[in-house]
């Protein structure tokens, strides 16, 4: 079984493998029972939201990690993957700027990524 952080640091090697843009991994685990990681992205179409989402899904099947839940879709412009411990947005620009969910969770430290 692989540890929730680092199934959160697949999840943004994978967005950024589509170069996905502003990944954020956020440790939210002592902010919110609901999950340990959210991982946010942005996408500049809604062909790029599906290649990343896409991309994601591969990743985290591949690691044996199941989706739980799927909300929105690449024409609605911000797609939520419910993993349990992690839990993945890819925004388009326009909504990522609209609910600034960094903003929201601002006391959720950042989680280092390796460049």
């Amino acid at each position: 079984m692989i540890a929730p952080r680092d199934l959160a640091l697949l999840v943004a090697d994978a967005m950024d493998a589509k170069r996905a843009d502003d990944v954020l991994v956020l440790d939210v685990g002592a902010h919110t029972p609901m999950a340990d990681y959210f991982v946010i992205g942005s996408a500049q179409t809604t062909v790029q939201i599906r290649a990343v989402v896409d991309a994601v899904e591969a990743q985290m099947t591949a690691a044996g990690a199941a989706l739980v839940n799927r909300e929105g879709d690449a024409q609605a412009r911000w797609v939520l993957m419910d993993y349990g411990p992690v839990i993945v947005h890819v925004f388009g620009p326009e909504a990522r700027r609209y609910y600034t969910l960094e903003r929201l969770w601002a006391d959720a430290p950042i989680v280092e990524r390796s460049p």
